[in-house]
This record gives structure tokens, sequence and C-alpha cells, in this order.
């Protein structure tokens, strides 16, 4: 039997089982599925999430009420009114102030970039730590783990004469590599610890069949270890859609700035435009938002995908 054929055998047993697991769940009698009456407990545990959940989603509430709003009408009235009308110059102020559509651009293949670097450096240092079992592997991952942890004031100041020294101190993939190695030293000590759990006959049966590390990695490791990888570019996506500080200190110039800063720049020293500003920042999360959506169903199974292996 060639490799291929064994590991893919290997791998269809346990997607099977775990399919009839599901269906069996799924058929049970309705009795079986009935869910228990809550009590007191539970009752009060559930109105504190919802409460919980209400106050996060407060600063949520107030930016769409405020970004539909005129500045007078903001004035007067607060930030807890509701709108008098429907305005929705604050919105094309922004669109036209910021130049959006060059600043969404540049958020964009930054983010995407840079997710994908992170997410590839991922997984093949966590491939070589968590089954190569390199010397040294704890340590390794532990400075990875404290890299995380740094304060970006910690290195800005190295990393900006470094950027400077070789031409990129205004250069997009500054921001691309710096949010890319953070986020890397982030993915390794995730996946690592992962892969450290790999089973181990999967990794018999391709040695077995001749497979060497290359081909080990591409057709036995990655395709389990997908659902993980989505679920880290989903969130190297998003934090770097929303990264500010580097962005400001590299990012000069109006066409190499990402959307964070064209927010900011609304803000001056004696005047700020509330209801622009609010409407900026609904402007801005609506791609992350749809990004979010659109990958819920895979965010879900590579966060459930521990748990099931």
């Amino acid at each position: 039997m060639s490799m291929s054929s064994s590991v893919k055998t290997t791998i269809q047993g346990r997607m099977t089982r775990i399919e009839r697991k599901d269906e069996a769940k799924r058929n049970a009698p309705a009795s079986q599925k009935r869910r228990k009456p809550l009590n007191p407990t539970r009752w009060v545990i559930l109105l504190l999430c919802l409460l919980l959940a209400l106050i996060i989603l407060s600063p949520l509430f107030l930016m769409v009420l405020n970004a539909f709003k005129t500045s007078q009408d903001y004035t007067q009235n607060g930030p807890l009114a509701l709108p008098q009308e429907l305005y929705f110059g604050g919105l094309i102020n922004f669109w036209n102030a910021t130049d959006f559509p060059i600043k969404f651009w540049n958020s964009l293949w930054i983010s995407v970039v840079s997710a994908l670097i992170s997410v590839g450096l991922s997984l093949f240092n966590s491939y070589a730590l968590g089954i190569g079992r390199v010397r040294g592997s704890s340590l390794i991952v532990a400075l990875f783990m404290i890299l995380t942890m740094l304060p970006g004031e910690g290195f800005i100041y190295p990393l900006f004469y470094m950027f400077n020294a070789v031409g990129m101190g205004n250069s997009q993939w500054t921001i691309v590599i710096i949010c890319g190695i953070i986020n890397m030293a982030f993915g390794t000590y995730l996946l690592s610890s992962v892969m450290s759990t790999f089973p181990k006959e999967l990794l018999e049966a391709a040695q077995i069949d001749g497979a060497g590390r290359w081909r080990t990695l591409w057709n036995v490791v990655f395709p389990i270890m997908k659902s993980n990888c989505a679920v880290l570019f989903i969130f190297f996506f998003i934090w770097t859609w929303n990264e500010f500080y580097f962005s400001l200190i590299f990012l000069t110039s109006g066409d190499t700035q990402t959307i964070p800063l064209a927010i900011a720049s609304l803000q001056g020293d004696r005047i700020m435009d509330v209801p622009t500003i609010n409407a900026g920042s609904l402007i801005s999360l609506i791609p992350a938002f749809v990004f979010f959506l659109l990958f819920q169903r895979t965010l879900t199974k590579g966060i459930t995908a521990g748990a099931v292996k």
C-alpha cells in the first residue's frame, strides 16, 4: 500500500468515527435531547451573562448611535440621545477627508499578507518544535512566548533605526514584517502545544511508507491542522487590521497609512468632530466584521478541533 493511500485511510477512518458520533447525537430520541429545566442558579448566571454582553456591546451601540448625528445634535443632546434625523454627512465627510479607498486597500493587503506570513512561519516552527522534537524546544517556545509579552515600546528604538537604515522607514512592508514576526511568535507557541499531542500512529504510518519530513508535513500534518491554522489566520488578520502603534511610528505619508491612522487624523488639538469619528469607526469596522462573519464557521470548527481530536 502506498504512503498516501495508507495515511488517507487512517485519516478517513478517524473522520468516519467522528461523523458516526455526530449522526448518533442527531438521531438520538427526543427524550434524550430534552434539556433540563433551568434552576434559579442557572437563571442568575444567564442574567449575569446577558448583562456582561450588554456592557461589552455598549461601545458599539454608542458608536452606531452617534455616527448618524449632526455635530449640533450631538452637542445639544449628548451621546446617549437618539438622533433627531438620520444624517449621513459624517460618513461622507470621513470618506472624502481621509481618502478612504487608499486607506482601505493599505489596511487590507497589509493584514492579509502579514497573516499569511505569520501562519506559514508558525506552521513550520511548530512542526519542528512539536513533532521534530529539536533540542531545547521548551526554551525556544518560552522565548517565543516572551516575545509576545514584550510591549512594542521595548523594541521600537532599534526597529526604527534599522528600517530607516535600509530605506524602509515609510514602507508598508515594515508593518507586514513587524506584525508578521510578533504574531508568528504567538502562533508558534499555540501550534507547538497542539502538535506535541499529534497522533503518533499517523506519523509512524507515514514513516513506514517512506514519507520524508516535507511530505509528512503537507500530506499528514497540515490537513489535520488546517482548522487551527484558519483560526490563527482570522485572529492575525483582525489584530493587524487594528494595529496602530507601529503604523503611527513608521507610516508617515498619506498614501501609505492605514484606516486606524485615518481615524486618528480627524482629531486635532482643539477640534474634534465626534459624529465624523464615529462614522469613520463604523466604516472601518464593517470589513473586519464581514470577514469575521464569512469565516465564523471556520473559526468555530478550528476552536473545537482540539477537543474533537
